[in-house]
């Protein structure tokens, strides 16, 4: 019996940073690059149209953030299983990248890299964490955003107002209000500067 091959989709918006991943991942016979995309919106198409084992992703991506891209897979793809390759250590993303459903989460400049274990032992249904960073605490409360709210926040980064915001989601004026309250609530915060102030620090939305 012939095993089957772990197909992978491929996310980076940097073509080169992918051909080397897709070099590094083709030359073990147990696993198949079988798609590649550079933004986020593209990956959750290709997702859904491909249905990868697992999505190989960075957690920076133009258009839609990484986070919302992988909430956007996993809701439509739940066999999908996520690994983020990211130059960020912060635990603030780490933990955000565990939170939307990530498996694993490695660092791209770590020298000693091992893609290709770490994608089978996500493939395999375990969860795999760069040795170069700390364990994440469990005690430590954690806000929850909703894919919905992390669209609006996107867009609130991008300065637009509800109106604007309704008409992008197709949404009433005074659902989007209802969303944007609840996220300031989640997050203990009072005003739209402190809000997108957050966002970005946490990397939590993509701006161009």
């Amino acid at each position: 019996m012939i095993k089957r091959k772990i197909s992978i989709l491929l996310v980076d918006d940097h073509s080169l940073v992918r051909r080397g991943f897709h070099r590094i991942l083709e030359d073990d016979p147990e696993i198949a690059v079988i798609g590649e995309a550079g933004t986020g919106a593209e990956a959750v198409r290709l997702a859904m149209e491909l249905r990868p084992n697992v999505v190989v992703m960075d957690y920076a991506l133009p258009g839609m953030s990484g986070i919302l891209a992988m909430r956007r897979i996993l809701e439509q793809t739940p066999q999908t299983r996520v690994l983020v390759l990211s130059m960020h250590s912060e635990e603030s993303c780490v933990r955000q990248a565990f939170d939307a459903g990530a498996r694993g989460y490695l660092l791209k400049n770590a020298m000693d890299l091992e893609l290709v274990n770490a994608v089978k032992r996500v493939a395999a249904g375990e969860t795999v964490l760069d040795e170069h960073l700390a364990p994440l605490k469990s005690s430590e409360p954690k806000p929850r955003l909703t894919t919905r709210e992390l669209e609006v926040m996107q867009l609130i980064a991008e300065g637009k107002s509800n109106k604007e915001i309704a008409a992008c989601l197709d949404l009433s004026v005074n659902t989007v209000s209802v969303h944007r309250a609840n996220i300031m609530e989640e997050l203990g915060i009072h005003n739209t500067a402190e809000l997108v102030a957050f966002a970005i620090r946490h990397r939590l939305v993509s701006l161009p």
